[in-house]
């Protein structure tokens, strides 16, 4: 039997070493970019990590950040979500996947970074569609990073920065701007991506003016520009939780809660009316955490945040779905619900009803309840961004539409919210996503979409361009992916100037 030697790589803050694969590839699991976040620490800016002496084992996977378990009605979302909290204290980590060596020379390689979704409160680098092994084969360096979520993460809390598990991202970057070229990455060729939660923290950090410089490009799936509460509106959740845990809402007293009961009363927050006499809930509900600043994202990048920065954007055709056919709200929607949806979303819910309508003269209420959710969420702030971010002319903007169709729970998930992760991590062979009530459904997709996909993302990784139109606030090219791709120009027009 050929014996492989396990790779090893000298970081700042030590040596570590990892798995190599029989392609040659490598992985290193559970490295630390942060401090352990603990105690008080909980709800400061992350820290530097102490070094260690000897050679950190890099081969298995590590905790994850305190969070419940997260189900979703009849889908099977655990290739998602991942199997809940893995506990232990050092979870501020990342994963780094390598591609044979010498495949460029060292500092060579493009380098993308993952920043996962689960609404705030969930997931992790544990997750089985955040495998980096296709990356590292194509000659990408991939990244992936847990982040404080939750309480920890995202509660505004009086005496403690603002948004940490976006200072998380931030500190992770640093991290990778330190020491990735000594596993072959370019550290002035780095693209932040991010899903649902995790693109609209990406939104945040292409708002952050401390993260300059950190990165070249960036990827936005199913995030949204729009998608930040309002100081108001964090104060709201700051409030409940405190009463939820019998405390007064303020750091000192946060500190000294376990994660457990931090974990246990974030699962208590929802359903919380965060409508204002001047804003509505961004995520209607969905969650009670997300970013808390008074300037959207999209704002602060039409004010001229990241012009340098190249930007791909983009969303799933039919979004809304997951958050309706997995729990039978999706067939038996009424005309009562199609308003309430747009009620909680838009302040002229009567014109946005009759806008949808007039553009999907045939759909059933649960199509139209599910494209006003879908664009609420995700649809309304990747176009804001998107447009935004194309006033500039320093760098490229992108749109893309992700519209293949699982057939998963009778047919109807259809092109819904993650739909696109396994093929642009060429995962769509994973045996967990396939079955009625899986991901992708007991129908196999096209042969080439994952290849295709996955390849998109790092051709736009490697130079800009991921092989499409570039989006202007004129044309609007989009380009949607399907079996077949094709390019069109501003496809959701009357739908999209519905919301401005």
């Amino acid at each position: 039997m050929k014996h492989i030697p396990q790779p090893a790589v000298t970081t700042a803050q030590g040596a570590v070493r990892g798995l190599r694969q029989n392609d040659g590839t490598a992985a290193f699991l559970n490295i630390p970019y942060a401090a352990p976040p603990l105690g008080a620490g909980r709800f400061a800016p992350p820290r530097p990590h102490e070094p260690w002496d000897g050679v950190r084992d890099a081969t298995a996977p590590g905790p994850n950040a305190p969070q419940s378990e997260r189900k979703l009605g009849s889908v099977d979302m655990s290739p998602y979500f991942g199997a809940g909290w893995s506990r232990g204290e050092d979870y501020l980590t990342v994963n780094v996947f390598q591609p044979a060596q010498p495949a460029a020379g060292a500092g060579e390689l493009p380098v993308m970074v993952f920043v996962h979704g689960g609404g705030f409160v969930a997931g992790s680098t544990r997750s089985a569609l955040y495998d980096g092994s296709a990356f590292a084969r194509d000659g990408v360096v991939l990244v992936t990073l847990n982040y404080r979520l939750g309480i920890a993460g995202f509660l505004d809390i009086p005496g403690a920065p603002a948004n940490r598990g976006l200072l998380d991202v931030v500190a992770a970057l640093r991290w990778v701007r330190e020491n990735i070229a000594a596993f072959g990455g370019d550290p002035d060729n780095v693209t932040l991506f991010g899903q649902s939660a995790g693109a609209t923290v990406v939104g945040g950090v292409l708002a952050t003016p401390g993260a300059a410089g950190l990165f070249r490009r960036a990827i936005v799936q199913s995030g949204s520009g729009l998608g930040a509460f309002t100081s108001e509106q964090g104060a709201r959740v700051t409030k409940a939780a405190a009463e939820a845990l019998g405390i007064e809402p303020h750091v000192d007293a946060f500190a000294d809660v376990p994660d457990e009961r931090l974990v246990e009363a974030a699962s208590r927050l929802a359903g919380i009316d965060l409508r204002t006499d001047t804003h509505h809930d961004p995520l209607i509900g969905l969650s009670p955490f997300s970013l808390v600043l008074d300037t959207q994202p999209a704002a602060s990048v039409a004010a001229g945040l990241s012009a340098d920065v190249d930007l791909l954007v983009g969303t799933n055709t039919e979004e809304g779905n997951l958050y309706l056919v997995p729990v039978d709200t999706y067939a038996t929607s009424t005309a009562a619900d199609v308003h309430d949806t747009a009620a909680r979303s838009h302040p002229k819910p009567a014109r946005l009803v009759e806008t949808y309508r007039e553009t999907r003269p045939e759909a059933s209420f649960g199509e139209l309840r599910s494209a006003i959710l879908g664009d609420a969420l995700f649809g309304a702030g990747s176009w804001a961004l998107a447009g935004a971010h194309a006033a500039h002319p320093q760098s490229a903007t992108f749109s893309y539409e992700f519209a293949w169709r699982s057939h998963a729970l009778n047919g109807d998930l259809g092109a819904t919210h993650a739909m696109e992760l396994p093929f642009v991590f060429d995962l769509a062979d994973l045996p967990q996503l396939r079955g009625a009530g899986a991901l992708l459904g007991p129908d196999r997709p096209p042969a080439d979409l994952a290849a295709r996909t996955h390849e998109a993302w790092i051709r736009f990784a490697r130079t800009g361009d991921p092989g499409w139109d570039a989006y202007d606030t004129a044309r609007r090219a989009t380009m949607r992916i399907d079996a077949e791709w094709t390019q069109v120009d501003d496809p959701r027009g009357r739908e999209r100037q519905a919301w401005i």
